[in-house]
């Protein structure tokens, strides 16, 4: 998988998942607060278990290439490539929700 399908699944994954919630909305259907903080945490689960396993994908290449089992730098260099880009945009979100928290708590009611 290259590094622009990677990221082109990732922008239909959210675009499903915004076209599920607003038929959800559309319908009146009420979601409670319990169900949304499971589907959040489950969501974001899945996402961080994709990102340990790019990073370990990454590690077995690198150690695989260094010990001279596998010669192709192309499929290391992707791989290499990939599990960077995850890790930046992983350490951006956290980032975000990082200075919404600190907005939040600098409000005053």
């Amino acid at each position: 998988m290259s590094i622009q399908a990677l990221g082109l699944k990732a922008y239909t994954d959210a675009l499903n998942n915004f076209a599920k919630a607003e038929r959800k909305i559309q319908s009146g259907e009420q979601i409670s607060a319990k169900a949304q903080a499971t589907e959040f945490s489950q969501m974001l689960n899945s996402s961080l278990n994709t990102v340990n396993g790019l990073q370990a994908e990454r590690e077995s290449m690198v150690a695989s290439f260094a010990s001279g089992e596998n010669q192709n730098v192309h499929e290391l260099m992707i791989s290499l490539q990939k599990a960077s880009l995850a890790m930046n945009m992983t350490a951006a979100v956290r980032n975000k929700v990082m200075e919404a928290y600190r907005e939040l708590t600098r409000l005053q009611f």
